[in-house]
């Protein structure tokens, strides 16, 4: 891929295949970055690509290595056409990241998220920013909030910034530079940016405020396609000459892991997305009144539609509890944690999650508790958690988990007895991409049941609901309970964990 789109390089318009197949995504999460040929006839990858999404620091700020991982996409592409068929492309990324272009490409580095960006200028940001009862958009540290990217780029680079002609989100930023076609979509503008107005259905008074509107790139739906491959990438990556390879718009990765369901389940039911966070969403579910403080905010889905939605940073927290040794716990370890009521109390990694005051604790000694046991109850605090935030947006029905924590056990048996619902554990464990994949069938495709999950039922175990009730009063004060023998700190982090 070369470096970035050039002024003549405008996207033919792309023929859809009357019904693709074999859909190439690129999947960007925030530790990693794949690419993945999906199959939609047999609902399965054929083949996966993984690098570490590399954080440069060699530039005005820590920034994505864009030409690294373009190298990475350009590679697969070319060993997907060369191994067999390939009928399109789809995009999904993490959130809270953006690009800034004009005719020659970027006008400024994709700013990392985890870059802190306190001070004056996020000071003075913060009275700008519209209330949650506009946005549903929590004020979150860092970066992660899009609105606070683009003001503090605006003031410490306004020469660059002002260069720019084009504001895209960033799926479409990687859409951009495979067609020439500049694009915002609804699921990374609805997420957590400050940028989007749900109720509205259009962008926050913020945007007029700071005069961005016309900054931003044209709106379109993540079943779009932006155009064909540009003819150059076609070349390089030895497709056919006249080959025309549809490019669909993209979509925000939670989003991408949620639209599987949107198109397969009747409402109500729940979407646990997890991995280095843990994204929960309330399709249908009860009215309730989010609650900024507690990381409960509105996410859109592909279909515009505002979703109660939670995170916290669950897979990060389990990796600490468990010093990245998950071994497997039996039903008898899981048994005798729960009579003695050993757990760990919120929250690992400062100020995020439902308990964003709290201090994480145990309440034994971890150090004198095998592998398998630090993992049981780490699994036990990741289920009160998920219970927790499903109880915050009001979810109901039953519980569909995607990611790593669809294959841990008690992880699944402990939510469904919390819950009192049934728990179904994904049978992929690459939601993100197969969900990219879907926007190739457009929005419109016959609803179609999913298959291969393993329903979990709800177990009632007087103990567990003791253990849970013993849990739930400790991490409802918002304190850590009094120092004791029996209380102890693990080791913090002062980093706030990775989206995707």
């Amino acid at each position: 891929m070369s470096p970035e789109p050039r002024a003549p390089l405008a996207a033919s318009s792309a023929a859809i295949p009357p019904a693709p197949r074999f859909v190439a995504v690129i999947d960007i999460g925030k530790t990693n970055a794949k690419l993945v040929l999906h199959d939609l006839e047999k609902a399965r990858d054929r083949d996966v690509r993984s690098i570490p999404n590399r954080v440069l620091t060699d530039g005005p700020y820590p920034h994505a290595d864009v030409e690294g991982l373009s190298a990475f996409i350009l590679d697969g592409l070319d060993a997907f056409a060369g191994a067999g068929p390939l009928d399109a492309i789809s995009i999904t990324t993490h959130g809270a990241a953006c690009a800034l272009v004009d005719a020659e490409g970027l006008v400024l580095p994709v700013l990392d998220y985890e870059h802190d960006l306190a001070g004056p200028i996020s000071d003075d940001y913060e009275a700008l920013r519209p209330d949650f009862a506009e946005t549903q958009s929590p004020r979150l540290p860092k970066g992660l909030n899009v609105g606070n990217q683009l003001y503090w780029l605006q003031r410490r680079f306004p020469s660059a910034f002002g260069r720019a002609t084009h504001f895209l989100t960033y799926p479409q930023y990687w859409a951009f530079r495979l067609t020439g076609v500049a694009a915002c979509e609804i699921t990374s503008l609805g997420c957590h940016t400050d940028l989007w107005n749900p109720a509205a259905g259009d962008v926050s008074s913020l945007v007029d405020r700071l005069g961005w509107r016309s900054l931003f790139a044209p709106m379109r739906s993540a079943f779009d396609v932006l155009g064909s491959l540009r003819p150059d990438i076609a070349a390089a990556i030895g497709l056919a000459p006249g080959r025309q390879l549809p490019v669909f718009c993209g979509i925000h990765d939670s989003n991408a892991s949620l639209l599987p369901h949107l198109l397969s389940r009747e409402a109500p039911f729940s979407v646990v997305s997890t991995g280095t966070w843990i994204v929960s969403f309330a399709v249908g579910g009860k009215p309730t009144a989010l609650d900024p403080a507690r990381d409960t905010l509105v996410n859109v889905d592909a279909f515009a539609r505002p979703t109660p939605s939670a995170m916290f940073m669950g897979g990060r927290e389990f990796d600490l509890l468990t010093r990245g040794a998950a071994d497997e716990p039996d039903d008898a370890c899981v048994a005798a944690l729960v009579a003695r009521q050993v757990m760990a109390l919120p929250g690992f990694v400062p100020g995020t999650g439902p308990f964003p005051a709290s201090e994480g604790c145990w309440s034994e000694d971890p150090d004198s508790l095998s592998p398998a046991e630090r993992s049981a109850v780490a699994s036990l605090y990741a289920a009160l958690m998920v219970d927790t935030v499903l109880g915050l947006i009001g979810g109901d029905g039953p519980t569909v988990v995607e990611g790593p924590f669809a294959r841990n056990g008690v992880f699944l048996d402990t939510l469904a007895a919390l819950t009192g619902r049934p728990v179904i554990a994904s049978a992929g464990v690459t939601g993100t991409s197969a969900g990219a994949a879907l926007l190739a069938r457009g929005s419109q495709h016959e609803r179609r049941e999913l298959s291969g999950g393993q329903r979990r039922g709800e177990k009632t175990d007087p103990a567990l609901l003791d253990y849970a009730a013993v849990w739930r009063r400790r991490a409802a004060s918002a304190v850590s309970p009094a120092a004791t023998a029996s209380t102890f700190l693990p080791p913090r982090t002062s980093q706030r964990p990775n989206i995707g």
